[in-house]
């Protein structure tokens, strides 16, 4: 049977990708890519869009597609044998890729095209491609000499190994722990929801009893409601060192993974990997993105030392401790218990009024309602796993523009955490939304935290940014923009998840049918700004922690990287931490990618800026205003990278963003 990576059809058969292949494949796919690009820079006829940037956009395509089904699959459900065969490709598609940068006679056609006058009556939207790719070839190498270009190469090629390795120790590492008790005496203060998922994941195993793993709801729920000190502190720690002794250690990978990556940089031209990561993004140079993260730390600082003391006198009021420091793995438990004594507040009270199915059906009415779709189930596609649902998205007008895939609980063959993974740009779109959410038991259905909802409101605007593009052109449609613009689409859509308009609709418990009491939507409120500082402080402290790696310590490497991580997370960080602490081993945002969130995580509060100041509009005119979801819809979520990421944020809000409806929001202005 003839690969169906070779010319993936619509519906895409997921369930027919045989490891086997996988190779095979990728490597015929780069073949005929590569022998395209010969007569593309064989031609001799006038240069024209159609045989330059259209061209090489049209030769790309297939690679694209079939690489990103692999690596799809490699994350969401993977077994030895595709793990072999994704690691076996990566040298593959690593060479192509920067072969293709680093193609000279390729790069001097595309200079030589602009300037003709074919190129000089482009639309916008070819001459922004058009310019993009002169200055990507340009950043990444292709006025290099031979030398230096094979050198490149080289380091590409190692990132790619490295940091599939990493992400692959990860998830290694996280699968093989786990705590098995014979009954729940041991876990008092869990939640029937966490028990029963305990339960369960022991049922799993052919075990009797509760089973805790490392898996993100199972950690969680025990730091946050296991009333034994011990065991939370056991579960802190074995997350915390998962990646640093033992089968599956990182702390080598990441070490060579910065240090390649800066003499990348070096050998292109830049003082560092930041500055290499952000020329084509908001910020520009890692030094902006540095000074954004410290002046909302400046902002932020003294209710973060305010929330720091209350939290440790409330922990010493509570137990008749004197002690002026609370532990790590105490700090969740407190927060919760001083959350449920000031504000009378037990998210553990709301989680039956999250069941999965009425989630599912609040983001998907009210992205309907305000953009103007109809999402339908689909059934009868294939798909990598019987618990995955595949919906299809179209305009009201009938047009369809694209199906998407839900998987939401954890499996041991399916990496942790959640995200939008666009798979294939053009109508019909086809992308994944994957999260790790509570499973349902025998006796109950999936159950959300307020905060899992919230997750699945965010990955369903990047879903949004993906399938609504309008862009005629792949490389700049859908997410394809800016890093540090992209989380725009998707945090935006997390605001819906806390309006009470909403909530009073679709957030009704699973078993009476009845909406949120007023006393617990008045107190879910009031949530949103407790300890809001030491959220904030808290991704601030890993923005830090990515731009201090990239910036000084690749640089300069003096030291263990463990402590000069812990160094920097300690000013961000409520409680001590450790001389051994280890979460810098795990940091796959950072690492499990050749490039990913590297020298980006500042993006997530600098979108969050960009949509606390976009949303006011929302809460001004309405958030169920059609007309301006239209115009949301139209002048981001359809515009892709068709033009400046700053003049589509003016088009909309009328200005450039301002800092203070970010600390407005959160109760941190004056």
């Amino acid at each position: 049977m003839k690969s169906i990576l070779l010319c993936p059809e619509h519906p895409i058969a997921f369930d027919q990708v045989a490891a086997d292949d996988v190779v095979p494949s990728i490597s015929t796919l780069i073949g005929r890519a590569n022998s395209e690009i010969e007569s593309l820079v064989g031609e001799t006829a006038p240069a024209t869009w159609e045989n330059t940037l259209g061209a090489l956009e049209r030769l790309t395509e297939p690679v694209e597609i079939s690489t990103s089904i692999v690596e799809h699959l490699e994350s969401i459900a993977t077994t030895p044998a595709l793990r072999a065969a994704y690691n076996a490709t990566l040298p593959i598609t690593t060479a192509f890729y920067t072969g293709l940068l680093l193609n000279g006679p390729l790069y001097n056609r595309f200079v030589a095209y602009a300037e003709t006058e074919n190129a000089r009556r482009l639309d916008p939207i070819k001459k922004r491609l058009l310019d993009k790719t002169l200055e990507e070839f340009k950043r990444h190498g292709a006025g290099l000499g031979d030398s230096d270009k094979l050198r490149l190469g080289e380091l590409d090629e190692q990132l790619s190994q490295l940091t599939a390795k990493f992400s692959q120790n990860v998830l290694d590492a996280t699968q093989a722990f786990e705590l098995v008790f014979a009954d729940s005496s041991a876990l008092a203060g869990l939640p029937e929801s966490a028990l029963a998922m305990a339960r369960a994941s022991a049922a799993e195993k052919g075990l009797t009893g509760y089973r805790l793993t490392l898996q993100s709801p199972s950690v969680v729920a025990v730091l946050t409601y296991a009333d034994d000190s011990k065991l939370r502190e056991r579960i802190w720690r074995a997350n915390d060192a998962r990646c640093t002794v033992g089968a599956f250690v990182n702390r080598e990978l990441l070490e060579q993974i910065l240090r390649l990556r800066h003499a990348k940089a070096r050998l292109l031209g830049f003082d560092n990997f930041a500055d290499l990561t952000m020329a084509d993004r908001m910020a520009k140079r890692g030094a902006v993105a540095r000074e954004f993260i410290e002046d909302l730390k400046l902002a932020t600082l003294p209710a973060f030392e305010r929330e720091r003391r209350e939290l440790v006198e409330f922990r010493n009021e509570l137990t008749g401790s004197r002690d002026v420091e609370i532990s790590a793995w105490d700090m969740g438990y407190y927060a919760e218990k001083m959350r449920r004594s000031q504000l009378d507040f037990d998210e553990e009270e709301l989680r039956g009024y999250f069941p999965v199915e009425s989630m599912l059906e609040a983001v998907f009415t009210v992205s309907s309602e305000l953009f103007g779709l109809k999402i339908e189930a689909l059934d009868g596609l294939p798909t990598w796993d019987k618990a995955v649902r595949v919906y299809a998205i179209s305009d009201v007008g009938g047009e369809q523009l694209g199906i998407f895939y839900v998987d939401l609980y954890p499996r041991e063959n399916k990496q942790g955490g959640a995200w939008m993974h666009g798979l294939v740009s053009g109508v019909p779109n086809i992308a994944v939304v994957s999260a790790n959410a509570t499973p349902p038991t025998a006796d109950a259905p999936s159950l959300l935290s307020h905060r899992d909802a919230e997750t699945l409101w965010h990955e369903f605007g990047h879903l949004l940014h993906h399938c609504l593009s309008r862009v005629p052109i792949r490389s700049l449609a859908g997410t394809r923009v800016a890093h540090d613009f992209v989380e725009l689409p998707s945090q935006i859509m997390e605001n819906w998840c806390w309006e009470v308009k909403v909530l009073n609709r679709f957030a009704r418990h699973w078993q009476t049918n009845e909406p949120i009491p007023a006393r617990l939507l008045g107190r879910l409120q009031a949530v949103r700004r407790f300890r809001a500082a030491t959220a904030q402080m808290r991704q601030l402290g890993f923005a830090a922690l990515d731009l201090g790696l990239h910036m000084d310590y690749a640089a300069n490497p003096r030291g263990d990287v463990l402590d000069f991580a812990r160094s920097i997370q300690q000013e961000y960080t409520a409680a001590p931490l450790p001389r051994d602490y280890g979460m810098v081993t795990t940091f796959s945002h950072l690492f499990a990618r050749p490039v990913g969130y590297a020298a980006g995580y500042y993006a997530y509060k600098w979108a969050e800026v960009l949509e606390a100041d976009a949303f006011q509009r929302f809460a001004r005119e309405g958030i169920d205003n059609s007309d301006l979801g239209q115009s949301w819809r139209t002048t981001v979520l359809a515009a892709g990278d068709s033009r400046d990421p700053m003049d589509l944020f003016v088009a909309f809000r009328g200005r450039k963003p301002d800092k203070n409806a970010l600390l407005e929001r959160l109760g941190l202005l004056g």
